[in-house]
């Protein structure tokens, strides 16, 4: 298992989860409420493009100053192949 680390994104990490989870919960009363199902589905596209943001953000935080902790500095001519390494990851 790796060492935790912390970084400046993380509690925006956290802020952009809690909002997702408060958004969830007010969906599950929308599904018991039974309110329209384009409703619903909309409003889970909205919490799935939440968490996938904080996921991304996360991935690249750690492209950005784990991996670079690891291997050492890229130097500026080796950093497309980081940049393009991130631009992939929005495939995940």
């Amino acid at each position: 298992m790796s060492e935790a680390t912390t970084h400046t994104t993380h509690p925006e990490i956290v802020k952009r989860l809690r909002r997702a989870e408060g958004h969830l919960k007010k969906i599950i009363a929308m599904i018991e409420d039974s309110r329209s199902c384009l409703d619903i589905a909309q409003q889970l596209q909205a919490v799935e493009s939440a968490i996938c943001a904080a996921k991304k953000t996360l991935i690249h935080d750690h492209i950005d100053h784990c991996l670079e902790q690891a291997v050492g500095p890229v130097p500026r001519e080796g950093r497309s192949v980081v940049d393009e390494f991130k631009e992939i990851t929005k495939y995940l």
